[in-house]
């Protein structure tokens, strides 16, 4: 029963009771005070004209007080019931028929879609992911008036339930492409069951906080089980080894001694204060810069008169030991030999698996969390500088931030680089939204669990496309563009029409890297792009 009917109940309850009292009342009232007796049935009939301000003529007018008192109770008690009619039926009513309808169900004949439950920001980043690929989805939202929200922000969502098969059945999840369970781990585990009630065949992707209740979900039938935060962690923490090291460790691979790799540079080393064009990386290391973000603004190709400053990511390809010249380019002049401590803060899943990285890579750390447990060096609070500065903030190499709220996050950034300005900080985020707050709070370098979750959640449903990077600031895909074939890449303007770089093409089993604005497009070429979502989204709508 919900709140509406509820209220309807105790109103129908109050009314009725309060006619039956004056009922009786009335009718003793004219057969003791008046002496002139009444039927029941009469009486009722007096009372309800005098509620519904319809009128008592009949009777009127009453020589005793203790009628007249009586009848001025009727009309009182009548006046207040009609206003309170108001709030209980006619506003629900009015606002049921201004408000906007959201669909419970999707039309019969869809299929080929992907089931979301329910709506978050990881979602949303999964929404986008598909968009790029051009595949139909539809949100299940339980709460209605986010449903209502989505409805009117031109989402395709049900308001219904996705722990129930009638909620599961009116998304068609029969003709899905497949279903993903993304709410939490125990209302994700109802929903695989429910989903495997109604569909055997559909794979069911089932996303979960942490790798050991995995078992849990497999059993209720998932057929994928992803967990996003210790692919964020091993990301965060493969950032601070690097730096740590003149030896590149991460890069995309699209060819045989060739890839695509993401170098922040560094505080303290020489690229910092110069201009692209100044800085001599071409010249110097041979890689070729593709994008480049400046304190979250990402720019392909960059400006050669932009200037380079310590946080700046440039997202460069080039053979292995050309990544590696520029690596070193990149390090502090000063600290680049060194292995300076490293701060973690936060020590859930996330830091956790950034600490058991920095175990492998032999590098010392020290872990902030506000709980004490195993593996914690400092409980305290990190956005007080008296426990940031118990652990060694003004001597650390490096600063990881692995919260999981964004706003603490936020505030702790700002302390660091207050505390310490030459500080490495390093930190994850949940919200895309607040990586550029981030930037500007003095992050170095930033990652938001709902771009990893979106893009890992991505790569498995679309199995038939090749995403080539789930955990960096920029996605490289691999897919074939039929609207670019018999033209040169020159001809196509593809920089500028998307904002997407093609770092090779794979032409009869062979990845061609040397793509100049003369090379001409054939049939059957399959293109390694580089692009923000938004990039790579242009290019799919218009060159595929």
């Amino acid at each position: 029963m919900n709140k509406w009917q509820r209220r309807t109940l105790y109103y129908s309850g109050l009314l009725f009771g309060s006619m039956l009292v004056f009922t009786v009342l009335y009718q003793n009232g004219m057969r003791v005070y008046e002496g002139d007796p009444r039927t029941f049935l009469h009486s009722l009939q007096v009372v309800v004209e005098t509620f519904t301000t319809t009128g008592f003529g009949s009777d009127s007018p009453w020589s005793s007080p203790e009628m007249q008192v009586l009848v001025i109770g009727m009309d009182l008690v009548g006046t207040l019931l009609i206003f309170m009619a108001l709030p209980v039926f006619a506003f629900p009513l009015l606002e049921d028929a201004l408000s906007t309808t959201v669909p419970t169900s999707v039309p019969d004949d869809t299929e080929g879609h992907v089931i979301i439950c329910s709506y978050t920001s990881r979602a949303a980043a999964l929404t986008d992911e598909l968009d790029t690929w051009d595949v139909d989805h539809v949100v299940i939202e339980p709460d209605r008036e986010r449903a209502t929200e989505l409805y009117e922000d031109d989402h395709r969502v049900i308001h219904a339930d996705p722990t129930s098969i009638a909620g599961l059945e009116g998304a068609e999840l029969a003709s899905a492409r497949a279903l993903v369970a993304d709410v939490s781990d125990q209302v994700d585990a109802s929903i695989v069951l429910a989903a495997r009630e109604v569909a055997e065949a559909v794979p069911v992707v089932s996303v979960i906080e942490g790798p050991d209740r995995q078992s849990y979900h497999r059993l209720a039938g998932a057929d994928h089980v992803l967990s996003p935060r210790p692919l964020l962690g091993e990301s965060l923490a493969s950032k601070v080894t690097t730096s740590m090291t003149a030896n590149l460790r991460e890069s995309v691979d699209i060819g045989d001694d060739f890839g695509v790799a993401e170098l922040p540079i560094q505080r303290g080393s020489r690229l910092v204060g110069t201009t692209l064009a100044e800085s001599g990386i071409r010249e110097q290391s041979g890689v070729n810069v593709i994008g480049a973000w400046f304190r979250g603004e990402f720019e392909a190709p960059p400006s050669p008169d932009a200037t380079l400053t310590d946080g700046t990511v440039l997202l460069v390809t080039g053979r292995e030991e050309q990544l590696e010249d520029l690596k070193r380019l990149t390090l502090s002049e000063v600290r680049r030999f060194s292995a300076g401590d490293t701060i973690v803060i936060g020590h859930g899943e996330v830091g956790s698996r950034i600490c058991a990285a920095l175990d492998d890579a032999g590098l010392p750390y020290t872990v902030i969390d506000r709980t004490e447990m195993d593996g914690v060096d400092i409980v305290g609070d990190a956005t007080d500088p008296e426990t940031l500065r118990d652990a060694g903030i003004e001597d650390a190499r490096s600063v990881i931030l692995a919260m999981p709220d964004d706003t603490t996050t936020e505030f702790v950034t700002l302390v660091v680089r207050d505390i310490s300005p030459e500080t490495e900080i390093v930190a994850r985020v949940e919200e895309v939204e607040s990586v550029r707050k981030m930037y500007r709070a003095g992050a170095d370098y930033v990652l938001s669990l709902a771009t990893v979750s979106g893009r890992m959640i991505a790569s498995t449903i679309l199995e038939d496309e090749d995403v080539l990077s789930l955990d960096q600031q920029v996605e490289v895909v691999r897919m074939v563009a039929p609207e670019l074939v018999g033209q040169t890449v020159g001809d196509a303007a593809v920089r500028s029409k998307t904002g997407c770089t093609i770092v090779g093409v794979e032409r009869n089993g062979t990845v061609i890297t040397d793509i100049g604005p003369n090379f001409s497009v054939e049939v059957g070429d399959e293109f390694i792009v580089a692009g923000t979502d938004d990039g790579i989204r242009r290019f799919t709508e218009q060159m595929t």
